[in-house]
């Protein structure tokens, strides 16, 4: 058995790399395991998040919006652009350059912080020992005071739509397509699905995407779904509600026929190209000897507390493989709150202040309770709501659709929740987190000078809209 360490751990995406670097810069003797290997053996941190998610996506989505700017909205602004194409492969090794800075930048993260990396396969032992499995197959037994387990998650896989090579693919497999399918089937319409939709929609794909539940985004507030689907449906995405796939068939090796179930009864599409993204599971198979001391639900969850404790003394459980949203910005927040406590500090996180984002174009973002959830629990609420329509600085950057919307207590007057639909909702959400973080007012933010011109006012003005007084738009009736 190798030398004890302060602290292990268990996989190196946004939540187990941000906690190592943090628990090494508090003084702790700090390892981190990790399995990812790129094509030549060498370690790959950062997990799906940049790897295969949220950074390679995003970097596909500013260059297909740029497309697709370039092509539509450039006109309208005295632009003259003709014969504007799209570089598919280009585009693709961009976002393959861009993953590969930011990997390596948390290799020389480790490095600097005296993070000690072990590669291969964690595996969590009695009385917090951890067994990593090398590529090779040897093994070796680590001994730490603390343990963190971040292990992620995977992709749901569905029975009626097998992954197949090149033609029926996961959002991993979505990330290498690197020529623009004439027909494109998405199964799931939730974040993958809409995002990967818009890519490929922008560069001339058709694109169909088949949600089994009959309402669009249920999660998200009425208004935003609403307005979401209308301005993705006018983008050229065809959206299927109460769709479900019932089995699929490779046809010449070459297309993929799905066979699905709606109002009408039984239909088939034939496409190019299918991506399931049905959601995620986490990815705790294989990580806890049965003597362990930390239990999982029925789900494949781990059971932890408030805090992130699991059950066994000093181990923690962090990010997608714990309850609540599976957000990389969530698991990062966890890994700092756990290692913050495994330090001796208080530390503590608010659930209710987590930002959602979907980045389509226009961006959809959110925090705290919708206003169908405030009326199901019978809150008295006011709301305000303002279009960047009416936004002289949307007007400017050629962004006017959407609005934000702003939830408030109507005897409190304390702010519940912030809806956006616009074109940097993915920045201006971080101003309603702070508001309720802080536990603002509408009239809290009312009171606050908001740069002119800028499309924050939106902001000012929706918690202006809460009590009838916003000054660009027509005052209505109260709710």
């Amino acid at each position: 058995m190798s030398d004890k360490f302060d602290l292990i751990v268990i996989g190196a995406g946004p939540g187990g790399y941000v906690a190592a670097i943090r628990a090494a810069q508090l003084g702790l003797k700090t390892a981190c395991v990790e399995k990812w290997v790129d094509d030549k053996g060498a370690s790959v941190l950062g997990g799906t998040c940049l790897n295969v998610g949220c950074i390679p996506s995003k970097a596909l989505l500013e260059t297909t919006h740029k497309f697709h700017e370039a092509q539509h909205g450039f006109a309208a602004q005295g632009i003259v652009a003709e014969n504007v194409h799209m570089d598919t492969k280009q585009m693709v090794a961009r976002k393959d350059q861009i993953v590969k800075n930011l990997t390596g930048g948390i290799a020389g993260l480790f490095k600097a912080n005296g993070v000690t990396l072990l590669q291969g396969t964690g595996k969590l032992l009695a009385n917090k020992q951890v067994e990593v499995t090398a590529q090779d197959g040897s093994t070796s037994v680590h001994a730490a005071e603390n343990v963190i387990l971040a292990s992620g998650s995977v992709p749901v896989e569905i029975p009626p739509a097998p992954l197949t090579e090149g033609l029926i693919v996961d959002n991993e497999g979505a990330l290498k397509i690197d020529e623009t399918p004439k027909r494109l089937g998405i199964i799931g319409a939730g974040v993958i699905g809409l995002e990967m939709g818009s890519i490929w929609a922008r560069c001339g794909s058709e694109v169909t995407v088949f949600e089994a539940m009959d309402d669009f985004l249920a999660l998200a507030d009425i208004d935003v779904a609403k307005e979401a689907k209308k301005l993705l449906t006018k983008q050229g995405l065809d959206i299927k509600l109460g769709a479900r796939c019932t089995g699929t068939e490779i046809i010449d090796g070459k297309e993929v026929k799905v066979k699905y179930t709606d109002a009408n009864g039984e239909q088939e599409m034939v496409f190019d190209k299918l991506i399931v993204a049905v959601g995620r599971r986490p990815q705790t198979q294989g990580l806890l000897a049965e003597d362990s001391g930390v239990k999982l639900d029925e789900r494949g969850f781990i059971f932890v507390d408030e805090s992130c404790r699991t059950d066994a003394p000093g181990v923690y459980a962090i990010g997608d493989s714990v309850r609540g949203p599976m957000l990389a910005h969530k698991a990062s927040e966890e890994g700092i709150m756990a290692v913050d406590i495994i330090a001796g500090h208080k530390a503590a996180m608010n659930y209710d202040c987590i930002p959602n984002i979907i980045y389509t174009f226009p961006e959809l973002a959110w925090v705290g309770k919708t206003e169908q959830e405030l009326k199901a629990e019978g809150v008295k609420i006011k709301v305000g709501k303002f279009p960047f329509a009416a936004s002289g600085r949307a007007m400017a950057a050629n962004a006017t659709d959407g609005f934000v919307k702003i939830i408030a207590d109507e005897e409190t007057d304390r702010i519940l929740g912030v809806h956006m639909v616009g074109g940097i909702a993915s920045e201006l959400i971080a101003q309603g987190v702070i508001a309720m973080e802080f536990c603002s007012s509408a009239e809290d933010l009312q009171l606050m000078v908001f740069a002119h011109p800028t499309v924050s006012e939106a902001v000012h003005e929706a918690a202006l809209a809460v009590d009838n007084h916003a000054i660009h738009i027509a005052n209505r009736k109260k709710r």
